[in-house]
């Protein structure tokens, strides 16, 4: 047989959830994850966006919801599962983040953005890979991570963040540790700066955020849109089939300095 390096990276005839769909990485990680084979189930807060970005998609299912409500994770699980009979890739990518200087950051704001950043991901991962496993099928989770799950900033105060992404790193770990053997892989992918509507001016469109942002990066500048396409399609695909546990940063070296 011919040799074909690119195969192992299609995801023909298989099912991922992307949450935080609605906009931003979510969005695109939604486009590429169907333009490589599968089929999407797409799920934000936003109905009428993930309606408008159903209509860009093949076979995609919407699932509106609130992940930080109880029972939303299991309820879009149980969604996917009575639609398309199965589950084989997540892509935990919703998330909060609102900036606060930490001696002003109350407890109910640090929990409700754990609630949102780990918690959820933790219940998703969980109920995913319990269908993958009662399938006999082998899944992937990938977290989506941050360069705050690896280092501290200090000028954009994100206590609440920075310990929520640090976790969900581990528990990218200790997942992958608990289920290697199960058939399922957990990976994180941790981005550094890209243009969403979360960094739309507070670092992005304001030229003392930008500037700094580029002097302390080695490459010089933020990603681009299209620079987290290859990471997702390698961690969601058989292209990673022997990693598990591990953390793919995608930041221009800011977590190498």
């Amino acid at each position: 047989m011919p040799l074909d390096p690119l195969a192992p990276f299609r995801l023909d005839d298989r099912v991922a959830i992307v949450t935080g769909a609605s906009a931003g990485l979510g969005r695109r990680f939604a486009r590429v994850l169907d333009a490589a084979g599968a089929r999407v189930v797409v799920t934000a807060r936003r109905a009428e966006r993930l309606e408008e970005l159903a209509l860009e998609l093949r076979d995609a299912l919407v699932v509106p919801c609130d992940l930080a409500e109880d029972g939303a994770a299991s309820a879009l699980v149980a969604a996917t599962l009575a639609h398309f009979g199965r589950v084989d890739v997540l892509v935990n990518n919703a998330g909060t983040s609102d900036p606060t200087p930490a001696l002003e950051e109350t407890t109910d704001h640090f929990a409700a953005t754990v609630r949102v950043n780990l918690i959820a991901p933790f219940e998703l991962a969980r109920d995913c890979a319990q269908a993958m496993i009662a399938l006999e099928r082998p899944g992937v989770i990938v977290n989506v991570a941050s360069l705050w799950g690896l280092v501290g900033v200090g000028q954009i105060p994100e206590a609440g963040y920075a310990a929520s992404k640090g976790a969900l790193v581990n528990l990218t770990r200790e997942l992958a540790a608990q289920w290697a053997r199960k058939g399922v892989r957990v990976n994180s992918l941790a981005p550094g700066w890209f243009r969403t509507e979360m960094t739309e001016g507070r670092m992005f469109g304001d030229d003392r955020a930008e500037r700094w942002m580029r002097q302390r990066t080695p490459m010089g500048r933020g990603g681009k849109e299209n620079e987290l396409d290859g990471a997702l399609l390698f961690l969601a695909s058989d292209a990673s089939s022997f990693v598990t546990g591990q953390v793919l940063c995608v930041d221009g070296g800011w977590t190498t300095v």
